[in-house]
């Protein structure tokens, strides 16, 4: 397997900081965050707001040959553009596969829609396979794979609901990431089956870990719970089970590392994942 980090996680890095970086720390590969951001309202960079590790949509071409460069001189790999764009605006989609075409990206992520109760299911789901007709021709057009990942809140958060929709499309050009971390929150099922039904369609994994807390009862006294990211060991993601379900499958591709952390600095956390999850894979 291979493994990279998704810059989301890296905030306080700049862009040729954390290629230098994961390189030093012994990563094969990075998963490049694009997307336009506003800054963050303390000034100092955010997971989600004035992120220093994250390439722009506006720039994301202008950029992407001198990224590339930098990560061939470093002996890292872009393992894929994890992008913000939706499935429904075709333009800034085409942008990414070409960006991917630039850099060297084998794949990128395009959304889907959320679900929050207020459109019936199947009017979203029918939607976006409209959308992502679209989007499997654009990504047959640069020679890149489109993936949809399992989320929370979003109408494939399990497996068996992203295979329900990818299986429309070809495998070659449409794929899945797995997110274990996201399936503690919504859509959890049996590592190995889930993978086992994804097949071709597993494109990516990307690692990360979340564990639930008490925070007190509602007014009829249930009780009532808040999710909390951890760092690799210390969620519900039991990450070697996960290991032997991707072993079982033959999955010899990108796993890509998001901590949301902040307990721990860059240069402690990220070898110490890298190390265990390694250490994972070649205890199967």
């Amino acid at each position: 397997m291979k493994y990279s980090v998704f810059t989301v996680c890296m905030p306080r890095l700049t862009v040729e900081e954390a290629v230098d970086k994961l390189a030093e720390w012994g990563y094969d590969g990075v998963e490049w965050r694009v997307t336009n951001q506003d800054p963050s309202e303390d000034g100092k960079p955010d997971f989600w707001e004035g992120n220093l590790c994250t390439i722009t949509m506006d720039e994301v071409l202008d950029r992407a040959k001198d990224v590339a460069r930098r990560c061939r001189a470093a002996g890292i790999r872009i393992s894929a553009l994890g992008s913000y764009c939706s499935s429904d605006r075709p333009k800034d989609v085409e942008r990414v596969f070409e960006a991917c075409v630039r850099m060297g990206a084998p794949q990128a992520r395009v959304g889907v829609p959320r679900y929050n109760g207020s459109v019936h299911y199947d009017r979203l789901f029918d939607s976006a396979r409209r959308s992502w007709a679209r989007v499997e021709k654009l990504a047959r057009k640069y020679g890149v794979r489109a993936n949809v990942e399992t989320h929370m809140g979003n109408i494939v958060p399990s497996a068996s609901a992203a295979y329900r929709f990818v299986s429309h499309f070809d495998p070659a050009h449409v794929g899945v990431i797995y997110d274990p971390g996201n399936m503690v929150i919504e859509g959890f099922e049996n590592y190995q089956m889930g993978l086992e039904l994804l097949g071709k369609y597993l494109a990516q994994v990307h690692v990360k870990n979340v564990a639930w807390t008490r925070r007190g009862r509602d007014p009829h006294g249930l009780r009532l719970w808040k999710m909390a990211w951890t760092e690799i060991p210390d969620g519900q993601v039991n990450w070697a089970r996960v290991m032997k379900a991707l072993h079982a499958v033959k999955f010899k591709g990108w796993l890509s590392l998001e901590d949301f952390t902040t307990r721990r600095s860059y240069a402690r956390k990220f070898p110490d994942a890298l190390r265990l999850l390694k250490k994972l894979e070649s205890s199967v």
